[in-house]
């Protein structure tokens, strides 16, 4: 993500460490942070729900509950408000500065787009959209790297409209990270196949089975739910409809495997249920931006 040169004529540089430029709108505010030297243990709290995108260099994140973990361009994170960050800058320079942005968000607004999202596009098994309290770690899928590259020219340019544009925004931000919260609990959770939420008993199924042909009938059966149900309700919890999500899961696994020098392309197309050489490829590379041997000769270099 990059900011607009208006930002870099108008900001000012107050400190070497954190200094904060900050736009509030009505229900919403956004801070860019830059740093300028090396630093440890540098605190920083919200009073608001917060979304923290790294936009250049390294941090190093320490949160409750969490061991510490590199904090990278293109990594997003969610926070509840008060929660306590402490945050090391390993790499900052005067010439290379670690810059951060963070979007903070009126808990009543978070709570209006919650309560439609559970009206308008119920989840399965009686389950509400609510936004976590956790700390939700994520690497920006293209939706949300595209919103967050909107928000920030819409909350940096000077519109008399900007305020009406920013609330439109973050209502799609926040329904995007919500279902790409769903799809990695249904993905990492370890009980997820108990049976006890049908998403999520799908989704392992699929990543069980991914060698095997997967159809809409044949996983809307293990949901017990018809097709066309199926179909919404996946697509609104998970963000994607059943067949990217196959194929997401496809690649990721062929990227995976691909970082075996001796594996075969063809072995592994076939093995991620592929039938299709050329399909594999283009798939491959629409996703990951390299193809298959590209990709396997920058893996193992």
């Amino acid at each position: 993500m990059q900011l607009p040169d208006h930002f870099f004529e108008k900001r000012k540089l107050e400190t070497l460490v954190e200094n904060q430029t900050t736009y509030t709108l009505g229900q919403a505010a956004l801070h860019v942070f830059e740093t300028q030297q090396q630093a440890e243990r540098v605190h920083l709290q919200f009073d608001q729900p917060v979304l923290a995108s790294m936009l250049r260099g390294k941090k190093i994140m320490h949160l409750r509950d969490h061991q510490p973990f590199d904090f990278l361009p293109g990594e997003s994170l969610i926070l509840p408000a008060k929660e306590i960050m402490q945050i090391d800058f390993p790499e900052a320079q005067k010439d290379d500065p670690t810059r951060c942005l963070a979007i903070a968000i009126a808990e009543d607004r978070v709570e209006e787009i919650t309560t439609l999202m559970n009206e308008t596009m119920p989840k399965a098994d009686e389950q509400e959209w609510n936004l976590m309290d956790y700390n939700f770690y994520f690497t920006n899928d293209a939706g949300i790297y595209q919103i967050l590259q909107r928000l920030i020219f819409l909350f940096t340019e000077n519109h008399p409209a900007k305020d009406f544009f920013v609330n439109n925004m973050l209502q799609e931000l926040i329904v995007r990270i919500l279902q790409a919260n769903t799809r990695k609990t249904y993905t990492e959770s370890a009980d997820g196949a108990d049976g006890n939420n049908r998403l999520a008993y799908v989704i392992q199924y699929i990543r069980n089975h991914l060698d095997e042909s997967l159809s809409i009938d044949t996983l809307s059966e293990k949901a017990c739910m018809s097709q066309s149900h199926f179909y919404r309700v996946f697509k609104n919890e998970i963000g994607v409809s059943p067949i990217d999500f196959i194929n997401d899961e496809r690649i990721n696994q062929a990227a995976n495997m691909l970082r075996d020098p001796n594996r075969k392309i063809k072995e592994v197309y076939l093995e991620c249920g592929f039938e299709n050489r050329s399909y594999f490829n283009r798939l491959f590379k629409r996703k990951k931006h390299l193809s298959p041997g590209e990709f396997q000769n920058r893996a193992n270099k």
